[in-house]
Order: structure tokens, then C-alpha cells, then sequence
């Protein structure tokens, strides 16, 4: 490979850790909350892992924090192709800077973001009939697709290293729906992606049958513990057993049987967080991640916080997953995490995992 283009979606992921579950059309309410750009560091992430091993390679990018910034950071000299308009980016430029870099006749695109950008960069691939594959660093809070990297330096290494492709799904959610607790996923394309063992699968949405778990679970919460419930349908069940209305998708704090914040922020959890603290969590079919994927409110502050992390799953769907994932956007927290971990899977059943 001789050739790359690199493109940011500076906003991606800003809505997850102040409990937007998305930026589509919420980025100034997700400033006006205190939330931070996320995508920038990730993309500086995985252009160093790149660079590490491709220093000579041809960057094409956009300006700014589109691509430009990062690529600098990570040592490169890019080449600028495409200027966004306004001080706003949205999916257009994202859409124009891939045009571009086809122009360039670039050997990849490698971009940063969620579903939504995974999307764009799709779009223009499809429009244009172009072959050139696609690549994506995670930084979104939905990223269902099965073209990222498991994380921002897995992209940069998958960047530098492979020799051949194969058609994977770009799938996108609906996030109005989503912050109303459904999942709707849509498939809206299937595109070229680098072949590699760390590249993600797509989402799997079907549940398993875990009522036997959550009443085991609910039987034995512990009074004067504060809970942190993350999203999805295992842990929904924990929380109905105990008589709680689950965000389905949001994250629920719980203690002596009083709901202390719903669908909460990184900072609501911080507001209401006693000691002692346990974080429920379920890992993401069909990935496997247990933090990173659709639960940045709770953060590495979250963690850092809690005496347990206990994770819950049917052996169904372990049995799909073989490993746990990590992606806090702390590499310490990260580290500290991984290892070999008990799984609750029923009443009276547990499962050694581990986290790599």
C-alpha cells in the first residue's frame, strides 16, 4: 500500500459519556452537557500505530481536525485534499474528502467514527463504483458495523498490514429510537474491508433466554450496595426482576430498592455513586465488548469508582463469543480489566471468560 486517506468525524462519540447515545443532530446539547471531543485522540491513536509502521506512506487527508491535525501529531506530512466549508462539520464534508481522496486513487480509506460515518464513506464508494476499500477507527457511540478495527491502534496495524479484502456489512442505527430504548438496525451496504483477525463483528440482536440469571441475580442484590446497570436486554431482565423500569439502552443506578438516576450521564452516575458499588454490565453479541460499545457513561472515573464489576451473559451467547473486550479509552483501565474473568450465565452458574 503506498497510498492512504484519512478522515475524521471530529464529533463522533461525543454524545455517549453525557448519556445521548449519539451526535446525530444533539452536538451542541452534548457540549452544552460538558461532553468533549473523543474522535480526535482515537484518530491520532491509530495514525501512530500506523506510522510506526508505515512512516512513508502517502496521507491524503482533510484539514484541520478532519485528518490533518491527527496525521501531524503522528508524524506524517499529509497532504491536504479536501477543506470543510464551515466551522461545523457534518456528513457532507465527510462525504466530499472521500471524493477526494478517490480522486488521489488512494489504496484505502481509513476513517474515524460510528455507524453514521461508516455510512457516508459507504455511500460515496457505492456512487462512485469505486473498489477501494474502507477501514474504520471506532469513535462513535454506535458502532454495530463489522468494518472497525476492535480498537483505534487494531485499525492502525490492520492499515499497515494487509494484503487482501473481503465484503463485510455496514449496518446504521436509527438513534431516535434508539434513545427511546429500541434497536433498529438497517443494513446499508456491504463494502470492501481489509482482512484481519482484530476487525469486529456486526452487532447480533437476538436474546437469549436469560430469566434463570436475573432472578438468581435480583435474589441475592445486597442491601446498602449501590448498582450501576448498563444497557441491553440481560441486564433490562436483572433490573425488572427487581422491580425496576430499565432504560433499555441508557444506564440505571440502583440502591435499597430506589431508582437514583435513569438513562444517566457519566456525571449523574458520579453524583449518586456510594460505596460500596457494583457496575452489571452484559457484553455485546456477536462483538463482545464490555465496555466501550454503547456504554460510555460508564467511564473510566465510573470504574475506577466501583468495589465489582460483575458481567452477565447467556452461555448462548458466550458460546458465539469466545472473548471479552475492553475499549474505556484509558489504557490503564483497559489493562487493569483484562485477564481472565467469571461470568454469571445462570441462577447458580459461572463461566471463566477472558478479556483481551
Amino acid at each position: 500500500m503506498d497510498r492512504i486517506g484519512v478522515v475524521v468525524n471530529p464529533i463522533a462519540g461525543m454524545g455517549g459519556r453525557v448519556g445521548l447515545k449519539g451526535t446525530d443532530g444533539k452536538v451542541e446539547e452534548a457540549r452544552r452537557l460538558g461532553a468533549e471531543p473523543r474522535a480526535p485522540g482515537r484518530a491520532t491513536e491509530a495514525l501512530e500505530a500506523l506510522f510506526d509502521r508505515e512512516p512513508d506512506l502517502e496521507v491524503y487527508t482533510a484539514a484541520g481536525e478532519m485528518g490533518e491535525e491527527e496525521a501531524r501529531e503522528a508524524g506524517y506530512d499529509p497532504e491536504v485534499v479536501y477543506d470543510p466549508d464551515g466551522e461545523e462539520t457534518n456528513a457532507a464534508d465527510t462525504k466530499g474528502a472521500v471524493r477526494a481522496f478517490l480522486e488521489c486513487d488512494v489504496d484505502l480509506v481509513l476513517f474515524v467514527g460510528g455507524d453514521g460515518t461508516a455510512v457516508n464513506v459507504a455511500e460515496v464508494l457505492e456512487e462512485e463504483e469505486a473498489e477501494t476499500p474502507m477501514l474504520g477507527v471506532p469513535a462513535g457511540v454506535k458502532v454495530y458495523s463489522s468494518v472497525f478495527g476492535v480498537t483505534p491502534a487494531d485499525a492502525g496495524r490492520i492499515a499497515a498490514v494487509w494484503d487482501r479484502v473481503e465484503n463485510r456489512e455496514v449496518n446504521d442505527i436509527d438513534e431516535e429510537a434508539y434513545r427511546e430504548g429500541e434497536v433498529r438496525a438497517e443494513l446499508r451496504a456491504v463494502v470492501p474491508v481489509p482482512v484481519a483477525e482484530d476487525l469486529q463483528s456486526s452487532k447480533q440482536l437476538a436474546r437469549g433466554n436469560v430469566d434463570s440469571l436475573a432472578n438468581g441475580f435480583a435474589r441475592e442484590a445486597e442491601s446498602g450496595t449501590t448498582y450501576v446497570f448498563g444497557p441491553g436486554s440481560t441486564v433490562g431482565a436483572i433490573e425488572e426482576a427487581l422491580g425496576i423500569d430499565p432504560s433499555p439502552l441508557g444506564v440505571d443506578v440502583w440502591r435499597d430498592g430506589e431508582v437514583l438516576a435513569r438513562d444517566a450521564s457519566e456525571e449523574e452516575i458520579l453524583a449518586v455513586l456510594e460505596e460500596p458499588a457494583v457496575i452489571v454490565v452484559s457484553p455485546i453479541g456477536g462483538q463482545g465488548f464490555v465496555f466501550g460499545r454503547g456504554n460510555h457513561q460508564i467511564s473510566p472515573a465510573v470504574i475506577d469508582r466501583a468495589d465489582e464489576i460483575e458481567i452477565v451473559a447467556s452461555e448462548e451467547k458466550l458460546d458465539g463469543l469466545g472473548t471479552l473486550r475492553v475499549d474505556t479509552d484509558d489504557e490503564e483501565v483497559d489493562e487493569s480489566l483484562r485477564g481472565w474473568v467469571q461470568v454469571r450465565t445462570g441462577r447458580f452458574t459461572r463461566r471463566l471468560t477472558k478479556i483481551v
